[in-house]
């Protein structure tokens, strides 16, 4: 939230603490110390030379020009050292004869290095220039110049104290668990805190605001006939009305200052009244023109497919999960987000009905998510918001709405619902410093309870605390506890690392994934993390059927992302997109990998058991079945060049065979032998997929990426990838021993023509069982193709490794078991021995 050091000192001082005046920085440290981060404060630009209040005495239309230009005669009083009217050249229409106005004379200098001189423009003299908010560094952009209420200054007065430019505006941090902090209000109490001084609550006093609240007169009636439907949810409703307003009235500056400072643009004065009592209180609110509203008002869901026009001009689709308010016409505002055009504030209207509400925060957050219409108000309702404030806030703006622009306000108010007790929370006194470590004393702890708001009773170390309100985030002891601790200072903490018990170590699973991302890295494979969140329309894009186990995914009810809205049942889909984003920033040579988890559904819905006491086994049982598989998985993406292109040669591409060897990288790393098999399986290329298995059971898949499916990500062709179930890989602790032979080894080789559908694993597996108990081990190291082993042939080359565990082997023996493993190929494949 955006607030000025200058509002939040000056509620402190006028609660009764007269001599504080921090510093930037010690109230920068003041929000740190009681848990309120800033992401920083910047001090008001300076303003150097003679910055003035001025009277517009005379205006001269000057006409010729392309645009309207005004030639104004403005009184500076003895600012300019004469005491005459200073001759200004002005384009802004928001100003009459009789304003006062803010002028920078000749030889000040305004934000920006902008200095101010005499010059001719227009067939003129300009001696000076009114100014904007937005020339004075008050906003980022203003429409007109600043015009002041008569009264509030004299002519040659200096503008800086009238301006306030010895200000600073902070940007607090507001966690969503503390909305309160969204308001003036929220924050004097916690500086309040932090500072130990005393503190009067707006909401209570608005004295301390400078506000008046004499002219409201004593609730009696109705303002007018409300009905709200229990399935809104809406826990208050409020309306009270002030008549006969003047329309063209508008907020004194020092009102939209307050508004500017904190980011807010002003509109009308009943608009900006809204807006203040929001920033001061925390309640949000709404003015309709009463005049444009027929009949009562009814407070229900929406329609589906229901539309109505916000604020903003755009008009909107509703759902049943929306909260209008409507009147005999139709809808006029979204409830908690926007209003409506049909009853907008405008420059006739002269009667007034102001709403503030209560509403629902879940139904008020995915409304506004839903029509990605964020505004100052969902975000104060989303975080909850004070139910006792609807009186007071309604009370406050009907005495600044007659302050500002006259009218009298109705005696009668609608108030439907009411504010729902808060229980008492049963704590110990000591229980802050059973969990932290440090001594709070019994009369700390009530002392910061009773600042927080809560009330606290109870004798001895037993506490009973209600907790304030607007506090909705304070449900447990353990909520009070951490009130106590940030209030105190976490500061006050000490830093005492716990002695770690030793010889545990890593278990056997962490070993396992440390095995596996060091083995991946060490093959050339850079790590990414993936975001769990998929893209709801991956599997489409993929082409996988209805079927595939991988669209049983689990459904996030509130993503971050509306089109992110699954939870990934794969690695792939946040992988590819890493390396399109790659690709697409000139990097054509990648290979990533990644060792994290996948979610698949296994029920609908959690059974949702009575916490009162801890559930039996039973229903502990149904809620682990309940609660989505997660198996560790880990894949790469690979594309480019493995071998660049340099002076030693020509480079090699990534090939359906580096995502194979990743995956037995992975199955070495994890102590098993990998079998691999020709498959089809969706997003890889059919004709060049594999298999991944483990003791016959598929564990994943590699190869080269379906081309349609590149094509459709924006990925080069013949990009590979690999994805293999970890959790489903058998866990087996190794303890491998050197083990050396005194016997040489005998090496061999062969070759063998067998068709092309053939897979070449299948013949290794044939030849490594054929050659008996002497062969090590048997590698293919090369396919041959030609027109010479005929149509659909191919030549399988394969290096045998003999060796004998008691003797040194002849090469009649290696030769004798070569053939027999021969013999064995041509009985199951019709494999002939080349020459």
């Amino acid at each position: 939230m955006l607030i000025s050091k200058n509002w939040i000192v000056r509620l402190l001082q006028n609660a009764g603490n007269e001599h504080f005046n921090p510093t930037d920085e010690e109230l920068d440290a003041g929000f740190v110390r009681v848990g309120f981060e800033t992401e920083g404060y910047q001090p008001l630009p300076e303003i150097t030379g003679p910055l003035v209040i001025g009277r517009v005495a005379e205006i001269e239309e000057l006409t010729g020009f392309k645009k309207p230009i005004r030639y104004c005669q403005v009184d500076v009083g003895q600012a300019n050292g004469t005491g005459e009217p200073q001759g200004i050249i002005c384009g802004a229409r928001n100003f009459a004869e009789g304003d006062l106005v803010v002028v920078s004379l000749p030889g000040a200098v305004l934000p920006g290095g902008f200095e101010i001189a005499a010059r001719e423009t227009y067939d003129h003299i300009s001696n000076g220039m009114m100014a904007s908010a937005a020339e004075l560094g008050l906003t980022a952009k203003s429409e007109g110049i600043i015009t002041l209420h008569d009264g509030s200054a004299t002519p040659g007065q200096d503008a800086r104290d009238i301006l306030g430019s010895d200000d600073t505006v902070f940007e607090v941090n507001v966690t969503p668990d503390r909305g309160y902090a969204l308001s003036a209000r929220g924050l004097t109490r916690e500086i309040a805190s932090a500072f130990d001084l005393e503190f009067t609550d707006v909401a209570e006093d608005p004295s301390i605001a400078n506000i008046d609240l004499s002219s409201v007169p004593a609730a009696s009636g109705e303002s007018i006939a409300v009905s709200v439907d229990e399935s809104t949810k809406a826990q208050r409703f409020g309306i009270r009305t002030v008549e006969g307003i003047d329309p063209k009235a508008t907020a004194p500056f020092w009102m939209q200052r307050e508004l500017m400072l904190s980011g807010v643009r002003s509109v009308n004065a009943a608009t900006d009244v809204t807006n203040y009592v929001m920033l001061l209180t925390g309640q949000p609110m709404h003015a309709f023109d009463a005049d444009k509203i027929d009949g009562g008002l009814h407070v229900r869901n929406a329609a589906d497919g229901e539309t109505f026009e916000t604020l903003d001009h755009v008009e909107r689709t509703l759902t049943t999960g929306d909260v209008v308010i409507t009147d005999d016409e139709g809808v006029q505002s979204l409830a908690g987000v926007m209003g409506g055009t049909t009853s907008e504030i405008s420059e006739e209207t002269v009667n007034v009905h102001f709403e503030a509400a209560t509403w629902d925060p879940l139904t008020v957050a995915r409304t506004a998510r839903r029509l990605k219409l964020s505004s100052e108000a969902s975000r104060r309702f989303e975080r909850g918001v004070d139910p006792q404030l609807v009186e007071v806030a309604l009370d406050i703006a009907c005495a600044l709405l007659v302050d500002i622009a006259g009218g009298a306000i109705t005696a009668g108010r609608t108030l439907v619902g009411g504010v729902v007790a808060r229980d008492a929370i049963a704590m110990r006194a000591s229980r802050p410093a059973a969990l932290i470590g440090v001594d709070y004393s019994r009369e700390a702890v009530v002392r910061r309870l009773e600042e927080v708001g809560c009330e606290v009773a109870g004798e001895g170390d037993n506490l009973l605390v209600t907790p304030p309100t607007w506090r909705t985030d304070i449900t447990v002891p353990v909520e009070l506890v951490e009130e106590v601790v940030r209030l105190e200072g976490l500061d006050a903490i000490p830093s005492i690392l716990p002695t770690p018990r030793g010889g545990r170590g890593l278990s056997p699973l962490q070993r396992r994934r440390r095995a596996v991302t060091h083995a991946l890295a060490y093959s050339g494979y850079a790590e990414i993390i993936p975001t769990p969140f998929i893209a709801n329309d991956t599997f489409d894009t993929w082409g996988l059927s209805a079927e595939d186990p991988r669209r049983n995914t689990v459904k996030v009810q509130n993503p971050l992302d509306a089109d992110y809205g699954i939870l990934g049942s794969t690695l792939l889909p946040p992988m590819l997109e890493a390396a399109g984003r790659n690709v697409a920033r000139g990097r054509s040579d990648l290979a990533l990998y990644s060792v994290a988890q996948t979610a698949e559904k296994r029920a609908d819905a959690s059974p949702l058991p009575d916490v009162s006491q801890r559930p039996d086994d039973e229903v502990v049982a149904e809620l682990v079945a309940s609660l989505p598989k997660q198996h560790l998985h880990a894949a790469t993406v690979a594309l480019g060049n493995t071998e660049l292109e340099g002076p030693w040669g020509r480079g090699r591409v990534y090939e359906w065979s580096d995502a194979i060897e990743a995956a037995q990288v992975v199955a070495r790393a994890c102590g098993v032998e990998l079998g691999v098999e020709s498959a089809e399986h969706l997003p890889w290329h059919p004709g060049r997929c594999a298999a991944l298995k483990v003791d016959g059971a598929t564990v994943g898949h590699a190869g080269e990426l379906h081309p349609q499916v590149l094509e459709k990500l924006g990925l080069p062709v013949r990009t590979c990838a690999m994805e293999i179930d970890l959790t489903a890989i058998p866990l087996a602790e190794r303890l491998p021993a050197p083990r050396l032979s005194a016997f040489p080894l005998l090496n061999q080789d062969i070759a063998l023509v067998v068709d092309e559908a053939v897979a070449a694993e299948d013949v290794r597996r044939a030849v490594q069982e054929g050659a008996g108990e002497l062969v090590e081990a048997v590698t293919l190291f090369d396919v041959y193709r030609s027109e010479a082993l005929g149509r659909g042939k191919k030549s399988l080359a394969f290096g045998l490794a003999f060796r004998a565990a008691d003797r040194t082997l002849t090469e009649e023996e290696a030769s004798e078991a070569r053939l027999k493993a021969a013999e064995l190929a041509k009985e199951r494949f019709g494999a002939e021995m080349r020459g």
